[in-house]
């Protein structure tokens, strides 16, 4: 066990030592790849940097499996925000490290990832504040901005088809929030990239964002996916079935998108999304007495009629998947945690501790889905019933941003 260590440089040290030892037992450092010549065809981050990668390849009866595993980090919704991101991991390839850890959904261990660890695991570094939708041409001289967010995309994907994932047999888009809604708009296109007789899944963590007002009621996140819709000129990305119906803006939400794919989908969500609940449903906009603070950091400082609205919201996200639950073309694991991105952490994703419904962990349920060994869909009964969850605990400076 590691122990409270009451000196700032002691606890440092063994902060490090802890984290090294956790490292060697559930996971291991991938070095990143530079999409080099993307420049030339304009495909860069925010800030002209080339897109990049990380790549772990595969053996074994995995060498011609690829899953592809999109980053999230949110958006940015106007040329103020995207130049805060421009200086930061999120916007540009050289304030990426170099190395980062694999666990969870990319281990490489059997006994930690059954059904993927010999595969090639492919982390996409997410760098342009669209969920890879934007490609807008012109570059203003005064801010060198660059919103290409498309064409990072393809240029990436094109790397890892000449790489070898061409020739795949088997292969998974996958994605942790924003870059699991990515991984809902771009699972169609993901297919057609590969090979007919493939076989090709999706799977979204913590991407499934709802049209949900705030606690103000207004429109919060309708008006910021109106706005990033419009800075990066997404519209003409996004999925021609849902555009053709509605206004773009709100293609960015899956409820518009999922009914209209022709590609099996997986949906791993919270009911209580965190990200959700701190963004969506009470921004510090719709709070600005911060009522919803202390509940924001922690489920448990939450009042009961602050619980009774997070219902309400569980009740709308339901509403918002429950056609998909008679569809034989999606998977879903929906559990009533309080927390977001489950398939990146070992903990979460398999570990004797992990969350559970019916008895199987989200490991077991995403790959006995993929491989066919069950139609597995899954809704947990309401907070605080589940008690496998990994509920966050947020510092009090811990907050998401769009």
């Amino acid at each position: 066990m590691c122990r409270m260590i009451y000196t700032r440089s002691a606890a440092l040290l063994y902060l490090l030592i802890c984290t090294l030892i956790t490292m060697k037992a559930n996971g291991f450092f991938v070095g990143i790849t530079y999409v080099e010549n993307s420049i030339a065809k304009g495909a860069v981050c925010l800030d002209g940097s080339p897109p990049a990668y990380h790549m772990d390849k595969g053996f074994g009866s995995g060498i011609n499996n690829w899953l592809v595993h999109l980053e999230g980090g949110g958006w940015c919704s106007n040329v103020t925000i995207c130049l805060a991101h421009k200086d930061t991991r999120h916007g540009s390839s050289k304030k990426m490290a170099k190395q980062i850890a694999f666990s969870g959904i990319l281990s490489n261990k059997e006994n930690f990832n059954p059904d993927f660890y010999n595969w090639n695991k492919i982390k996409v570094r997410y760098c342009d504040g669209s969920s890879f939708t934007g490609d807008v041409e012109a570059i203003d001289p005064a801010n060198n901005l660059y919103l290409r967010g498309e064409r990072v995309w393809q240029a990436v994907m094109e790397d890892l088809l000449e790489k070898g994932m061409k020739n795949a047999k088997y292969a998974l888009l996958s994605g942790c929030s924003s870059g699991g809604l990515a991984a809902i708009l771009h699972c169609d296109r993901f297919r057609e990239l590969l090979p007919v007789d493939a076989k090709v899944k999706c799977l979204s963590d913590a991407g499934y964002f709802i049209n949900a007002k705030d606690v103000s009621g207004k429109d919060h996140i309708q008006a910021i996916y109106n706005d990033v819709v419009t800075t990066h000129q997404s519209a003409k990305n996004l999925p021609v079935s849902c555009t053709s119906r509605t206004e773009p803006s709100l293609c960015f939400f899956p409820q518009n998108v999922v009914q209209d794919m022709y590609t099996q989908l997986f949906i791993l969500n919270a009911a209580y999304d965190s990200w959700q609940i701190k963004n969506t449903l009470a921004p510090g906009v719709a709070d600005p007495h911060g009522h919803w603070h202390y509940c924001k950091l922690d489920i448990k400082n939450c009042s009961s009629s602050q619980l009774q609205t997070m219902q309400g919201f569980r009740s709308e996200f339901l509403n918002s998947v429950g056609e998909l639950m008679s569809s034989s073309m999606k998977g879903m694991f929906i559990n009533s945690c309080y927390a977001h991105c489950q398939s990146e952490v070992q903990e979460t994703w398999l570990r004797a501790d992990s969350p559970v419904l019916d008895k199987t962990p989200i490991a077991k349920a995403v790959g006995d889905w993929y491989n066919d060994r069950s139609d597995f869909k899954k809704i947990d009964c309401p907070y605080p019933c589940d008690g496998s969850c990994h509920n966050r605990v947020f510092g009090p400076n811990e907050y998401s941003q769009v």
